[in-house]
């Protein structure tokens, strides 16, 4: 079994990091580049920059601020925000970033993953799901969660995983910010019908909740945010907890 791993992320909004609820009520979470120093430092395995309202503003990621998280860590980092051309893509991964999330532009043009696939390689590219629940059916959201779409979350899921993507970012808006648990039915769904890692994200409130969303989720991932950022759940414990609980960690 591949090893699990713990990814801290980092929203972005005017060159700081916040943290709401169900993808409101943003709070200020500290320095990005403070952050990510001390994540890479205490043994996480990858880092999630999104510059969460990128898109809305339409305006590009930070690239000044992704040069800076990079050169502060030293683990795999994944850029996402605004991202809709294989030129961004290729501005990002110069300014340090080792692979690029897309999910607002890809519901616009799908092709766009083809394309990022065949100039960059799958490994690069992940493409972030956002989704909530509405009568009983999943739906795909874009634009941070602001705007909804017609594309049934697992049918999508699907069809990016075929069009080239390496890895799909799964966030339960429903989940965001609550503390409650991952949304492992989801995660276990979309798991067990692609090829491809999903990362779990939404939801993450104490150790066991990682350790579900890994065995009932069968989540490759599992991404958090508030409880890393205010220090209720310290990395290097989550760790040493999901080891004795038999799961295959990274050691630091």
């Amino acid at each position: 079994m591949l090893t699990k791993r713990i990814i801290p992320c980092l929203d972005i909004k005017e060159g700081r990091t916040v943290k709401g609820v169900n993808f409101i009520q943003l709070r200020d979470a500290g320095d990005p580049v403070e952050l990510a120093k001390i994540y890479s430092d205490e043994g996480a395995d990858e880092l999630v920059f999104l510059d969460i309202t990128a898109t809305v503003d339409k305006r590009k990621t930070l690239v000044e601020l992704v040069t800076k998280v990079a050169k502060a860590i030293n683990i795999p980092f994944t850029v996402g925000g605004g991202i809709s051309t294989v030129e961004d893509v290729k501005v990002l991964l110069n300014a340090g970033a080792d692979k690029i999330s897309i999910n607002s532009a890809a519901v616009k043009n799908p092709g766009i993953i083809n394309e990022m696939a065949r100039e960059f390689g799958s490994q690069c590219i992940v493409v972030a799901i956002d989704t909530r629940n509405v009568d009983g059916i999943d739906f795909v959201h874009t634009h941070g969660g602001r705007t909804p779409t017609l594309l049934v979350t697992q049918k999508w899921a699907q069809e990016v995983c075929d069009r080239g993507a390496g890895e799909i970012l799964l966030t339960s808006m429903d989940h965001d910010g609550t503390k409650s648990g991952f949304a492992n039915e989801i995660t276990a769904e979309i798991s067990a019908m692609l090829s491809i890692p999903v990362i779990a994200s939404g939801g993450a409130g104490n150790m066991a909740h990682f350790k579900d969303v890994f065995t009932f989720g069968k989540a490759d991932a599992a991404l958090a945010a508030s409880i890393f950022h205010f220090k209720e759940i310290p990395i290097p414990e989550l760790k040493k907890y999901l080891d004795k609980e038999g799961l295959p960690i990274r050691s630091q």
